[in-house]
């Protein structure tokens, strides 16, 4: 009876967990396995700018969460790309334009990357002009002291040539009525970064003052989902620290926000995006981030003022990196000068370990050119690394094994005196030099290999819609196969919980066959418990990345080989671990209750 109402209080708890999961994943995560199109964000016209009702919840891939958005965004953009006063982008990067009006870059897309897996798709958009619905851009510019004229956002500045790419620089030029001739001179390099240098003649008879400015502006209405895990929002790097702690919803609260120390670089990031400004070494810009209202924020590089003196020059160069967070690439732009520019990729305390696992699964990558089996060769890394330490899991427990009788007898003498009967058993296992803890070393060096491989599958757009496989085109997106509709044949797709793919099963079969080989429990209840987790996790780990299931299913196949192989050094521990269920067996029997297996 007692056993029966231990199965009904595991089944219970296991039902709510299934239901929390469930909803807990919904709430943090929600239109988890929608696609939605990662251009810049919109506001549809039932309702305000920047509030929930017109944006809804950001997801983990960011864009746009609605078809009137994604409709209202095409239409307002071509007709903002179809004015003929635009300089083309054309790098094996980034392509787009240049708006020469305001002389404003709102137009970039990245070529390396889609908006989804499927074959066809469009490339991913950045950048769009302001006053679209997806606004995101950039703009240098000068402010002018004591009525000073300064180009505006409405001046129409004349280009040199048509084509921005690596091979041709394009400068804009514009003279005020006084005399002023401004320039900006924009150079590109094959990735994501544009050199941007604003320079100012003084042509008139007296001396002027202006201040170089440098902005990026852009709506968090296809910012990506923010959590405690992945920051996305406000970011930059100050006086050599990458600064996380500035969100969207604190940028609202305080109307501005000033970080502290010289600004390395600033500007926004997405999970997999980065809009940034870097101000060149030695300079030292005042920086900000700003709400403007509506949804819109900015952030800021604003220089001292400088003068001018009649028919003299000042100049000012920045950076723009607009394009997606590869590591290596990153790591490139680090090497030359940026401080820390790699850790705009938020890996979080445990980089340490995160970093090694990325760097062995990327150089897999690239040798065998297929993601999955690159995560299977790391469990194989892993599982062989840690075989050793295996050995002696198993070489311990033959010695607890041993030790059994004389640990009954011990308890069975102090069974009165509970302290008494930890004493001397605690006793027992150093006169015998056994560590009972030790069986449980290989799982605990598996929880940071899972949670590294989990925020390198969730943070790295290297691992971004690569396929393996028949029906698994992205690793980085739970599996789309479900059984409950027969994969794909039913027109339905099952609801929360119940979306059950082809990963998820082979994960619960191989945790069942791994616990049928360990040592049975010597407690019912606990065979109960061990009995019901693979079926759990089968569900819980449902809606997580193809990748994790991979290489967690691939880890248990792996243990379950490693088991039979050293039951087979071990024969004593396989008779004994025998002998161990045929009598749990028989005690349940006695008692009549449920049999755990």
């Amino acid at each position: 009876m007692e056993n029966q109402r231990n199965l009904i209080w595991a089944v219970v708890l296991m039902g709510v967990i299934l239901l929390g999961w469930d909803y807990g994943l919904r709430y943090f995560y929600p239109h988890l396995g929608q696609r939605p199109v990662a251009s810049a964000p919109a506001a549809p016209p039932a309702a305000p700018a920047g509030s929930d009702a017109a944006q809804g919840k950001p997801t983990r891939e960011g864009g746009l969460q609605s078809d009137a958005d994604q409709r209202l965004e095409a239409r307002d953009l071509k007709a903002a790309l179809a004015s003929p006063a635009r300089v083309a982008i054309a790098a094996p990067g980034i392509s787009g334009s240049i708006n020469l009006v305001g002389a404003v870059v709102d137009d970039v897309t990245l070529n390396r990357h889609r908006e989804t897996a499927e074959r066809g798709s469009p490339p991913v958009r950045l950048f769009s002009p302001a006053g679209t619905p997806a606004q995101h851009f950039a703009q240098v510019g000068w402010v002018g002291d004591n009525g000073v004229e300064a180009p505006g956002g409405n001046t129409l500045w004349q280009p040199d040539g048509r084509r921005l790419t690596p091979a041709s620089p394009v400068t804009l030029r514009w003279t005020s009525p006084a005399g002023l001739t401004f320039a900006i001179r924009y150079a590109i390099d094959d990735d994501y970064m544009l050199t941007v240098a604003q320079s100012v003649t003084n042509g008139s008879a007296a001396p002027v003052t202006l201040r170089p400015f440098a902005l990026i502006n852009r709506t968090d209405r296809t910012a990506s989902l923010d959590t405690w895990q992945v920051h996305s929002g406000p970011i930059g790097a100050f006086d050599g620290t990458v600064n996380f702690d500035s969100h969207y919803k604190d940028v609202i609260t305080a109307g501005q926000v000033t970080p502290a120390g010289r600004p390395n670089w600033i500007g926004f990031t997405d999970i997999y995006w980065l809009s940034t400004l870097i101000p060149d070494a030695g300079t030292r810009p005042a920086s900000s981030f700003r709400a403007l209202g509506g949804g819109l924020f900015r952030a800021d590089l604003m220089y001292p003022a400088v003068s001018v003196a009649p028919q003299a020059t000042a100049t000012q160069s920045v950076r723009l990196f607009a394009g997606a967070k590869e590591n290596r690439l990153l790591e490139t732009y680090e090497a030359k000068g940026i401080a820390n520019f790699s850790l705009s990729i938020d890996w979080g305390w445990f980089r340490w370990f995160e970093k090694p696992i990325f760097w062995l699964l990327d150089a897999l990558f690239l040798k065998f050119q297929n993601f999955g089996l690159a995560i299977i060769l790391l469990t194989v890394i892993v599982r062989a690394m840690m075989f050793p330490i295996a050995q002696r899991q198993f070489a311990s427990m033959a010695a607890m094994r041993a030790l059994q009788p004389k640990l009954k007898a011990v308890q069975e003498r102090y069974k009165d005196d509970k302290p008494k009967a930890q004493s001397e058993v605690m006793a027992l296992y150093k006169a015998e030099g056994v560590n009972p803890l030790a069986g449980c070393l290989p799982m605990f060096l598996q929880i940071p290999v899972f949670f590294a491989l989990y925020k390198v599958l969730v943070l790295t757009i290297e691992m971004r819609h690569q396929p393996f496989v028949g029906w698994i085109r992205d690793l980085s997106a739970p599996d789309p196969s479900h059984v409950l509709n027969l994969f794909g044949l039913l027109p339905f797709t099952p609801p929360g919980f119940l979306g059950i793919g082809a990963l998820a099963i082979l994960l619960g079969v191989t945790m069942w066959l791994q616990f049928k080989l360990q040592p049975a429990a010597m407690d019912p209840s606990q065979q109960q418990v061990m009995a019901i987790m693979p079926w759990m996790m089968m569900f819980v780990m449902s809606s997580f990345a193809s990748g994790l299931l991979l290489y967690w299913t691939t880890s248990n196949l792996l243990t379950i080989a490693q088991q039979r192989f050293l039951y087979a050094r071990h024969p004593q521990l396989q008779a004994q671990a025998d002998k161990d269920q045929t009598d749990i067996d028989r005690a349940v029997k006695r008692k009549g209750g449920a049999h755990p297996r």
